[in-house]
């Protein structure tokens, strides 16, 4: 394998795939500083598929870092004025968004979680701004990954660039990519795969659905008329906001989630590690945080404001998936989330449809957690009552 042209094929999948750039429009990059070298690959196959311009801001956490510690917390918390009106500008004129991360799991050791929490409200008070565009002006938007050194050599028992090949090599197989494929065509047939299993799942007029596993899950969340796993038709510029990803997901009713929920895998918030959490849930919102390590953290996640312990996603993807079995943990969001099934505290996918205020969530924050398991089965209830097993032992049973 030829690293350096699938690093560009790649760059190519998230630029036609991921974005679609149209001609004329410029491309936001909010890019992990330590990635900025395949920046630069994915800004020139933007600009070959006719970007009228790529502008590239550099996510640097180690400085945020070192500010957490000697600024003030509403310092480190705030958005600034020129953030916000350089984002806002480019918006307004059309522009399209993509977050390129790279993880560094050990660089917020020794920081305390409530200097944690204060990188993490700024990073997503930037992002924001781009999550309301999508929106309010549907324009298109992406969150993919970029291999660093110190995740690689984090997650793979591996070091320096032997560690970071092999990352590469995993990544490109995940997003299924190879040396011959065709991606447009390739992400197409995926495309009609999940749509279909969508609305296979749509078409049951499911009410609730109820999760159970062995590591004490028992949660019912209930769905609404509008709670759709699929979709019809097609945007005006079709793109794929998740690169990798395996997922179905919908809105649920923001009131009608109960029960108790453990999660399977780490969040990383504000770069720091959180395991063995759960949250407990009546009325739909969150009453009682359940952990030992970090729990400061996710209460103070859950209280970011009125509606941040509702739900805002509820996520179908099968256990045995390609990213779960490659036995790998990646402490990402992104790839994490499409190993097993998934929650997602905060904002709705969807705005409360006209008519019906208050029937989804609507928050500041909308942070997703991996709650699937081997043995975990979910049953849900259709409009006349009857029950159907949507999954068994952590996969499809329809």
């Amino acid at each position: 394998m030829d690293l350096e042209q699938m690093k560009r094929k790649y760059a190519y999948t998230l630029a036609r795939v991921g974005l679609n750039v149209q001609k004329g429009q410029t491309v936001l990059v909010e890019a992990a500083i330590e990635g900025w070298q395949f920046t630069s690959i994915f800004a020139e196959e933007c600009y070959k598929l006719g970007a009228g311009n790529v502008v590239v801001s550099y996510l640097d956490q180690a400085n945020l870092k070192v500010a957490a510690q000697y600024r003030p917390d509403e310092a480190v918390r705030r958005v600034e004025e020129w953030e916000s009106s350089m984002y806002q500008k480019y918006l307004d004129e059309g522009a399209c968004y993509v977050r390129l991360e790279g993880v560094n799991p050990k660089l917020m050791e020794g920081v305390s979680e409530k200097q944690s929490n204060a990188i993490f409200a700024h990073v997503d008070g930037v992002r924001n701004i781009m999550r309301r565009a999508s929106r309010e002006k549907h324009c298109q938007w992406l969150i993919a990954m970029v291999p660093t050194v110190e995740w690689a050599e984090y997650i793979l028992d591996k070091k320096g660039e032997e560690a970071l090949t092999e990352l590469w090599d995993i990544l490109l197989k995940l997003c299924y990519i190879d040396e011959t494929n065709d991606v447009v065509e390739t992400w197409e047939k995926l495309r009609e795969q999940k749509a279909s299993r969508g609305k296979a799942v749509d078409a049951l007029g499911l009410k609730k659905l109820h999760y159970t596993a062995s590591n004490g899950t028992d949660l019912t969340v209930e769905l609404t008329p509008w709670s759709k796993f699929g979709y019809e038709g097609r945007p005006a510029v079709t793109f794929t906001p998740n690169i990798p990803t395996e997922e179905i997901c919908t809105t649920p009713a923001k009131y009608g989630t109960n029960g108790v929920v453990y999660a399977s895998r780490p969040l990383v918030l504000g770069g720091k590690k959180i395991e063995n959490f759960g949250f407990r849930f009546a009325q739909g919102k969150v009453v009682e945080v359940l952990a030992d390590e970090g729990k400061e953290m996710l209460e103070a996640l859950v209280a970011t404001d009125e509606n941040a312990g509702y739900l805002g996603e509820a996520a179908l993807v099968e256990y045995h998936s390609p990213i779960s079995m490659s036995g790998l943990v990646y402490y990402t969001t992104l790839i994490d989330e499409n190993a097993s099934c998934h929650l997602a505290l905060g904002r709705g996918l969807n705005s409360s449809p006209e008519g019906h205020p208050d029937l989804f969530n609507d928050s500041t924050i909308h942070i997703d957690f991996m709650i699937g398991t081997a043995d975990m089965r979910i049953v849900g209830t259709t409009e006349t009552g009857e029950e159907v097993e949507i999954f068994r032992n952590g996969d499809f049973a329809i």
